[in-house]
């Protein structure tokens, strides 16, 4: 019997073949966390705070590590759940608010691809040794870019574990290589370790104010462990191993990013790192004149590439799946005959990457996804205190309750003007949120008077127990 006869027979829904042992779970969560952040934003972060760049990326882990906890306790007590947007669901029950949550996820893979847009043509430029400051040529390269991330969206892109592993060890060598390079240096004495205490604060700023607000912009290179949770079908006893694996992800990829903030600002001052966007080139530039500046641009390329991908990706089939729930309208649920591939919804996410691209600098589209996140973060921290009261049968990973208290604290700080953050991230985002806004009531209205459907979004069916009563 196939296996859509026995879902129509029984009315359950398959299980996703479980491959994905102990191994090849760290290297997804580590592959997943790497990428554009440390390559785009260590300069952006330095000239918040100064040489003391390596304390907004401690700060950074500590708050997702906090977060990381919750999700750990949610996935390992629903092990097939949907992520944060069911988790919410299960918790309060509130159909819009599950809407604005799903489509924040959406939104902040949209702008961190478009961040790596902006990325990958600086460092193109830098490869090719063209001027990387002449605006133009970067706006129509980066737009070029999300271009070809649309075709091949469209195309079809059939991710495998085997090339998660090869991307992800592309994405390390970079970092090891700023890393290993900032270590020779040191070690011949040619960096200089004084900068690493200098704290650059604005006149009327504070120390702490400086580096909560680099913190709040350094979020954005510790996010991507919480899409791990969605691989819980296709892991082999994710109650067992997930803790286990997430928070050693999580520790290893911190220890890089702090260790790749050292070199860097041993290496190259905080000013001369704040201008341009190809900070870690400057770095390598700095400790290894020797080293062949193409090879490491390309590597730097092909990982924010692969972020652009990535995101653009998980934005189009969000809202693909979105539109099938009857949460956005119908037409977004639309494939290609031939390649099956969802392409109105692949255009409008393109459509909307283009005007963040064109309307948003780099620092703003890192710090948007970074407060887009952290809004989601704050949430699942209170959802998983809520869900405290819906037992399961099973053993489970439980997180002392003063870990999600704090990471509410923290993230809902970070996420607030308290933290320094730019007013920019607020106008994108609730500019983003307004779009949201305005496709939930469209489907409201289409369901209502085009489709005769009810109007409410119902995701319960993705867990039979629905919210918590």
């Amino acid at each position: 019997m196939s296996d859509s006869a026995a879902v129509a027979q029984t009315g359950e829904r398959p299980e996703l073949k479980r491959v994905m042992g102990p191994g090849l779970l760290l290297l997804f969560v580590v592959g997943d966390i790497l990428g554009t952040g440390v390559y785009a934003l260590t300069g952006k972060v330095a000239g918040e705070v100064g040489g003391a760049v390596w304390l907004p990326f401690l700060c950074a882990f500590v708050v997702a590590l906090l977060t990381a906890t919750s999700y750990l306790e949610l996935v390992t007590k629903y092990p097939k759940a949907g992520g944060a947007a069911v988790y919410t669901h299960k918790a309060f029950g509130i159909h819009f608010l599950t809407f604005l949550l799903t489509f924040a996820v959406m939104c902040s893979g949209l702008t961190s691809a478009s961040s790596a847009s902006k990325a990958f043509a600086a460092n193109f430029f830098s490869a090719a040794h063209i001027d990387p400051d002449r605006g133009a040529l970067l706006m129509i390269t980066a737009l070029a870019f999300m271009t070809l991330i649309a075709l091949v969206n469209l195309r079809g892109v059939g991710e495998s574990v085997k090339a998660n592993v090869v991307l992800t060890c592309v994405e390390l060598s970079g970092l090891l290589i700023v890393i290993g390079i900032g270590a020779w240096a040191l070690i011949g004495g040619d960096g200089d370790t004084s900068r690493l205490t200098d704290f650059h604060t604005p006149e009327g700023d504070s120390a702490f104010g400086a580096v909560t607000a680099a913190t709040a912009l350094a979020f954005f290179a510790m996010v991507g462990f919480e899409d791990s949770v969605n691989m819980a079908e296709e892991t082999k006893d994710p109650v067992r191993i997930f803790p286990k694996i997430m928070l050693i992800g999580l520790c290893i990829t911190g220890v890089i990013y702090v260790l790749v903030a050292i070199s860097a600002v041993a290496l190259v001052s905080p000013d001369e790192l704040n201008k341009g966007a190809t900070p870690l080139l400057k770095v390598v530039q700095a400790g290894a004149p020797g080293f062949p500046i193409e090879l490491f641009a390309w590597i730097t390329m092909f990982a924010v590439a692969n972020s652009a991908l990535i995101n653009m990706l998980m934005a189009s089939r969000l809202l693909y799946g979105m539109s099938h729930e009857q949460v956005l309208p119908g037409p977004l649920g639309r494939v290609l005959r031939k390649r099956r591939t969802p392409w109105i919804a692949i255009l409008f996410t393109t459509l909307l990457a283009f005007i963040l691209i064109g309307y948003a600098d780099l620092a703003a589209l890192g710090g948007t996804t970074a407060f887009l996140l952290l809004c989601v973060f704050a949430i699942v921290n209170v959802a998983v205190l809520v869900l405290r009261r819906d037992r399961v049968e099973h053993k489970h990973f439980h997180a002392p309750t003063v870990l999600p208290v704090l990471g509410v604290v923290l993230c809902v700080y970070l996420a607030s003007p308290l933290s320094g953050r730019a007013s920019a991230d607020y106008k994108i985002a609730g500019w983003l949120m307004l779009v949201g806004v305005g496709l939930w009531i469209l489907t409201w209205l289409l369901n209502k008077y085009v489709f005769n459907r009810h109007a409410d979004f119902d995701p319960s069916h993705l867990d039979p127990q629905g919210p918590v009563n």
